[in-house]
């Protein structure tokens, strides 16, 4: 693969809130190095809604060298809302570019199902309810997310200067030629597992270089086979906020290591341009070892354990990218 990267975390935004309250520069830097230096990525997939914070973020891996693909990541906003937010992105990915840096920008991801505007529905549940086993919404969703990406691109093109790109659920199927790269969300389950691969190197064939994002598993036993699914173990309160971890699961790292090093593996040998592992740590799922009702990094996605005062350490699954990346 050219470009090896990891998805970092500089806060989601959603009705006004952030995920992460703290934003350290200084502790952003040092795992940016960590990323580059330990991990062997060589690029970043800056995600998050706060255009500083991204714009930070970015000029810290363009000191490091790291390709950054620079991520607004609009939760439940309105069109209109969206492309102001992409507005002001672009032109903040478009000065980290003029330094010299590689720079890619993404103009949203999953779009339809995570913002109002494209599918019927208040929420992202509500959404998906009413896509499931309906063809036909799924067709009208795609028309309308086409509509608006063409707008999108447009408005983005006019303040940055670099490669575009969209990440899709496949059945978003947008119009490839507004972008520079072919970007998907493949999460590789049970249910996909025997076509997978097949699905992947069709993609390549179309002759655009293809980036895969949003891949991962969970660190329990049986979480490869619900890959999509493997956050849905715990419970949250009345605000959303997870606060335990459900009955009957069992702590398991190399798990998650093993899936993401099948998953790079078949990466490699299908020709993919550029894979983003999603993420390298969730600080809202932190790791309780001597709790494990309350050990939510059970249930997180991120390959390292981040604790309560938040410190990190390695999970099983570093090891496993650092080994497919440092590879040649």
């Amino acid at each position: 693969m050219r470009a090896k990267g990891i998805a970092y975390d500089t806060g989601f935004v959603r009705h006004g809130e952030i995920s992460l309250e703290k934003f350290d520069l200084d502790a952003v830097r040092r795992d940016l190095t960590a990323i580059r230096d330990d991990l062997h990525c060589t690029a970043v997939h800056l995600v998050g809604g706060d255009p500083d914070r991204l714009e930070r973020a970015a000029e810290i891996a363009a000191d490091l060298g790291l390709e950054i693909w620079f991520s607004p990541y609009p939760l439940e906003l309105t069109p209109a809302e969206i492309l102001d937010l992409f507005a002001d992105c672009a032109r903040r990915a478009e000065r980290v570019r003029a330094r010299g840096a590689e720079v890619v920008f993404m103009t949203g991801v999953e779009l339809s199902i995570m913002n109002s505007g494209f599918v019927p529905g208040d929420d992202i549940l509500q959404r998906l309810g009413g896509l499931l086993g309906q063809p036909e919404r799924m067709r009208d969703a795609g028309a309308r997310l086409g509509e608006f990406l063409a707008e999108a691109v447009a408005l983005v093109r006019q303040e940055f200067h670099g490669k575009v790109t969209y990440a899709c659920i496949p059945f978003e199927n947008p119009d490839w030629s507004l972008f520079d790269f072919r970007t998907y969300e493949l999460i590789r389950s049970a249910e996909v597992a025997d076509v997978y691969a097949e699905g992947i190197r069709s993609a390549v064939a179309q002759g655009q270089p293809v980036a895969i994002t949003g891949f991962n598993t969970a660190a329990w036993r049986g979480s490869g086979a619900v890959a999509p699914r493997s956050m849905e173990i715990v419970e949250n309160d009345d605000t959303g906020r997870p606060v335990r971890v459900r009955d009957g699961y069992l702590r398991d790292e190399e798990e998650q290591a093993t899936y993401l090093r099948e998953v790079l593996t078949t990466f490699e040998e299908t020709g993919v341009d550029s894979a983003f592992v999603y993420l390298f740590a969730l600080h809202s799922h932190p790791h309780r070892p001597d709790d494990p009702e309350r050990d939510l990094d059970m249930a997180s996605p991120g390959i390292v354990k981040v604790h309560d005062d938040g410190s990190w350490e390695p999970k099983a699954a570093f090891a496993a990218v650092a080994e497919i990346y440092g590879r040649g």
